[in-house]
């Protein structure tokens, strides 16, 4: 995974924006999906800008086969010795050109290839000279898909600017989410209007098609632990949860009408609710006061990824607020997916928006979480995970009373937790990055950083309180899941930076809450390996 945009504003160079891969796609075509895209094409050329100078040519190989296209494909897969091939390059590139170039080189149209050895791209190929003609060649090839959570222009103003440099692809761009969100862009932004419609859709220019998703899963699709799932790019699947961003106050169109949004009526209980929290701006009326105006919660989404090949899955959340203060509350929908991925050791890690620190006011949160909110909705996972935790403990726990009521003296040891599924050594790209042990925490990896060692096993005898046993053999209910934060608000004032005084507050909390989870803050141009 690779950090484009880590903000939320109001700097419109570091807006949301991530890329997401499954590592055992060795970057085919096809094979990148943008989450967002605030931030996208500007933050690729710089990435390509710190590190394409470090790119070493690519040597041909006894198998190789490179196509000659249009749209300039370097390969349409990788052989299983790509992956360590940056190492090789790094030691023999002199020893080529000491030898007067005897082994060659392979070349696209003429132009000789290129591995990047350093940087979020790492092992990528490239067959053009410039940082802008790579960052070009990449968008248009190895992204074939934009996941957005929802159409604020801090989400999707850079991809709607870059829809101009699709006019040299070989397909449509695609675009997935939620049907509401599908219906605002459309409605919004490709209306010839505030931009051209790119879209295969009404007329439009045909660069973009919709994919349009259905909420909690489609059925038809996946079996087993994927059902549900629908792919998106080559190697991920994604499945899907609305959440909520806020509220606002629309003009209520009359029984039937409809507003495209998920929620058309609400109870007596998230009324109350919204005469609570709400936020009345200048010259509109409250809920219920003033002919056909009412609050409507502003829709957002929370996607499950799953990497097809090795079966774990992150889970990636658009702008949200704390259920506590909303008026239509569906965090609690996507905690209870999630707890039973957690408990398979299937969710590695999750990605969720915390904007300010704990000094901001509910009243001005605006839809978003401060680290008092995010841990407060982290209990609720913890409590979820522990429910489903508790059948296994007791049924343990009530083996380990009955040998010792036989009068026999058992001394044995718990098994060690159940590592994630994944791929085997021999099965993986023998790269530092790829070497992660499944049991590994995830881990959010800046250029200049080492990898985290392996978690050491441990082994404790199991007592009768369940609550002691999951605290003592797991480090806490969530141990060894990876929050990753993002969508930090910057603040334009002077001192450290506001994810720093977020971080510190988040992980006071959790050392009070024994959560067992650990926290970092997302960072432009890095990489994030889960």
């Amino acid at each position: 995974m690779v950090c484009l945009g880590s903000g939320g504003g109001p700097n419109e160079d570091n807006m949301t924006g991530l890329l997401v891969r499954s590592t055992a796609t060795n970057w085919a075509k096809g094979s990148v999906l943008a989450v967002d895209a605030g931030t996208h094409l500007a933050a690729v050329i710089k990435i390509f800008g710190e590190h394409l100078s470090e790119a070493v040519p690519v040597p041909v190989e006894p198998g190789d086969f490179v196509a000659s296209t249009s749209g300039r494909s370097v390969r349409s897969g990788a052989s299983s010795a790509q992956a360590s091939r940056s190492i090789r390059h790094s030691n023999s590139i002199s020893e080529l050109n000491n030898n007067g170039g005897a082994t060659p080189l392979q070349q696209v149209d003429g132009a000789t290839l290129r591995c990047l050895t350093s940087g979020p791209f790492a092992d990528l190929e490239v067959p053009f000279e410039s940082v802008k003609a790579n960052a070009a060649y990449f968008m248009r090839n190895l992204i074939s898909t934009y996941l957005i959570t929802h159409p604020h222009l801090d989400h999707i103003s850079g991809f709607a600017i870059n829809t101009a440099s699709f006019q040299h692809t070989s397909r449509p761009k695609r675009i997935a989410a939620l049907p509401a969100t599908i219906d605002a862009i459309k409605t919004h932004i490709f209306n010839d209007v505030i931009w051209p419609n790119m879209s295969d859709e009404d007329g439009g220019v045909g660069f973009v098609s919709y994919m349009r998703l259905v909420e909690g899963g489609n059925i038809q699709f996946g079996d087993g632990e994927s059902r549900g799932y629908i792919e998106v790019c080559d190697g991920l699947a994604v499945k899907c949860w609305s959440v909520s961003h806020g509220q606002c106050m629309r003009k209520h169109r009359g029984h039937g009408s409809g507003s495209g949004s998920t929620h058309e009526a609400f109870n007596e209980a998230a009324s109350r609710r919204a005469s609570q929290h709400a936020i009345t701006p200048l010259g509109t009326a409250q809920n219920g006061q003033g002919y056909g105006d009412i609050m409507r919660p502003i829709d957002s989404s929370a996607f499950f990824l799953r990497d097809d090949h090795t079966g774990n899955e992150v889970l990636i959340f658009g702008d949200v607020e704390p259920d506590s203060l909303s008026l239509s509350p569906r965090t609690d929908q996507v905690w209870s997916d999630a707890a039973t991925k957690i408990t398979s050791c299937l969710l590695t890690g999750i990605l969720i928006e915390c904007s300010y620190d704990n000094s901001q006011s509910d009243e001005t949160l605006f839809g978003h979480l401060a680290p008092r909110h995010l841990i407060a909705e982290l209990k609720v996972l913890a409590e979820k995970v522990k429910a489903l935790r508790l059948p296994e403990q007791e049924v343990s726990s009530g083996r380990k009373r009955k040998r010792q009521s036989n009068g026999l003296t058992i001394h044995e040891e718990t098994e060690t937790p159940r590592p994630r599924r994944g791929r085997t050594p021999s099965q993986g790209r023998k790269t530092r990055r790829q070497t992660i042990s499944p049991s590994t925490p995830a881990t959010l990896v800046s250029e200049d950083s080492e990898m985290a060692g392996p978690v050491k096993d441990f082994k404790l005898d199991i007592p009768d309180l369940i609550d002691e046993t999951l605290g003592k053999t797991s480090g806490g209910p969530l141990h060894g899941v990876q929050i990753i934060i993002i969508h930090v608000k910057e603040t334009l004032k002077d001192g450290p930076p506001p994810g720093e005084s977020i971080l510190a507050q988040l992980e006071e909390a959790e050392r009070e809450e024994e959560l067992g989870c650990s926290f970092a803050i997302s960072k432009a141009g890095t990489s994030i390996w889960l």
